[in-house]
C-alpha cells in the first residue's frame, strides 16, 4: 500500500537514504495549486512549511512552485487541474468536489463524526487511507492528509436561530455534505470562494456563512457584520487534502517519495496544532475588542433535526453506492469504538474540572 509505512518507519528511511541524494542530482520541481488566497493564513502557510521542509530533507532535489487561487483562477477546480496534469500537486478540501467525486466528501469531515485526534487514528490506523485511495485511483490521483482544522464553528449569522422556522428560506454559505443537510431543513445553501465571502456577506447575497473558526475567521472580518457566533455540529474534524497526480508520484525515486510523505504528514500535523493556538488567541481578542458578538449554541430541536436529516442523507447514500456504504460503515464503527475511550478521558475530565 502506498500509505501504511509507520511514520517512524518512514522518518528513518528518509534519513538513512539523505546520504543517497548527493549522487542523484536530477532536480525535480512540483507545481503546486492550492484553493486558498495569496497570503491566507495557515492554509497558505500549511503548503510553504511541506515545501520548505520537503526541499531542505531532499537536499534541494525537490522544489515547489505554488500558486495561490489568483493565478490560476480556479479555488475549486484544483481537483481536475491535478487530475489533468496541469499541476502536480493540489492543496484543497475534498468536500468541494463532491458533484464530482462524491465519495470523496467524506474525507474531509461527517456531520456528528469524529473529531481530528479520531480521525486520524481512522485514516492512519483504522482503514481510511486505503478507503482514500480506492476513491481516488481511478482518477489516478494519490490524496494525503493535508491538515485538519480541529472543531469548527457553525458560522456567523445576522439573526438568532431560536426555532427550525429561523433556519427556512436562509441564504447560507455552507459547502460539503453539511450543506446538503441544511438545504433538508430549508436553507438556500450556496458555497461561495473565500476570497467572495465577506462581500456576499456584506452586501448581503447571503445571511450567514460557515468558515471555520477563530483562527481564521477573524481575519476574515465576519465578526464586522454579522453577531451571532455558533458552535458547530458539521464539521467536528475538518481535515484538507494534498492531491498528487499520480504520473508525478511514480516519476519520483523511491527515497524523495518518502520525503515528500513525511513533509505532508508533518505539515498537516503542524498546521491541526497552529489552529488550535490561533483560535484561542483569536478568541480571546475578539471578545476584547468587539464586545457585540455573542456566542450562541443552536437550539435542542435544530440539533435535533440536523442529525435526523444526516442519517437519512447518509443511509440514502449508502443504500445507491456500494463503496460510499463502506466508506460510512467504517467511519461509524471506527467512531462506535473510538469515542468510548475519548468519552473517559477528554470528555470525563472537561466535565470534571469544569466551573461554568
Amino acid at each position: 500500500m502506498t500509505f501504511r509505512k509507520p511514520f517512524l518507519a518512514a522518518f528513518t528511511l528518509v534519513l538513512s537514504l539523505l546520504s543517497t541524494s548527493l549522487m542523484a542530482e536530477k532536480t525535480h520541481t512540483i507545481r503546486l495549486a492550492e484553493t486558498w488566497g495569496p497570503g491566507s493564513p495557515i492554509l497558505g502557510e500549511t503548503t510553504r512549511h511541506m515545501a520548505a521542509m520537503a526541499e531542505q530533507m531532499s537536499g534541494g532535489r525537490l522544489q515547489f512552485r505554488i500558486d495561490s487561487s489568483n493565478k490560476h483562477k480556479a479555488p475549486f477546480g484544483i481537483f481536475d487541474l491535478v487530475r489533468q496534469g496541469q499541476y502536480d500537486m493540489g492543496h484543497t478540501a475534498s468536500y468541494y468536489y463532491k458533484g464530482t467525486i462524491p465519495n470523496a466528501m467524506y474525507f474531509t469531515t461527517v456531520p456528528f463524526g469524529m473529531l481530528a485526534p479520531e480521525q486520524y487514528a481512522w485514516f492512519y490506523y483504522g482503514g481510511g487511507m486505503e478507503l482514500m485511495e480506492k476513491v481516488y485511483k481511478p482518477f489516478d490521483l494519490l490524496s494525503f492528509p493535508g491538515g485538519n482544522t480541529g472543531n469548527q464553528m457553525g458560522g456567523w449569522f445576522r439573526e438568532e436561530i431560536k426555532s427550525l422556522e429561523d433556519l427556512k428560506g436562509l441564504k447560507m454559505r455552507t459547502p460539503g455534505f453539511a450543506g446538503e443537510v441544511m438545504a433538508e431543513l430549508g436553507v438556500a445553501v450556496t458555497n461561495i470562494p473565500p476570497g467572495e465571502l465577506y462581500t456576499a456577506l456584506e452586501r448581503g447575497t447571503i445571511d450567514a456563512l460557515e468558515w471555520v473558526g477563530p483562527a481564521l475567521d477573524l481575519p476574515m472580518g465576519f465578526h464586522q457584520i454579522a453577531d451571532y457566533y455558533y458552535s458547530g455540529w458539521q464539521e467536528p474534524g475538518a481535515e484538507v487534502q494534498f492531491l498528487i497526480n499520480q504520473k508525478t508520484w511514480d516519476s519520483l525515486p523511491e527515497d524523495l517519495q518518502e520525503v515528500l510523505r513525511v513533509a505532508m504528514r508533518t505539515a498537516a500535523y503542524d498546521m491541526y496544532i497552529k489552529t488550535m493556538h490561533e483560535s484561542g488567541e483569536a478568541w480571546d481578542r475578539m471578545k476584547e475588542d468587539y464586545p457585540n458578538v455573542t456566542h450562541k449554541t443552536f437550539p435542542p430541536e435544530v440539533i435535533e433535526a440536523l442529525r435526523d436529516a444526516t442519517e437519512k442523507l447518509l443511509a440514502e447514500e449508502a443504500e445507491k453506492d456500494p463503496l460510499a456504504k463502506e466508506i460510512i460503515t467504517s467511519q461509524r464503527e471506527y467512531m462506535k469504538k473510538i469515542r468510548k475511550w475519548t468519552n473517559i478521558s477528554d470528555k470525563a475530565y472537561l466535565n470534571s474540572i469544569s466551573t461554568d
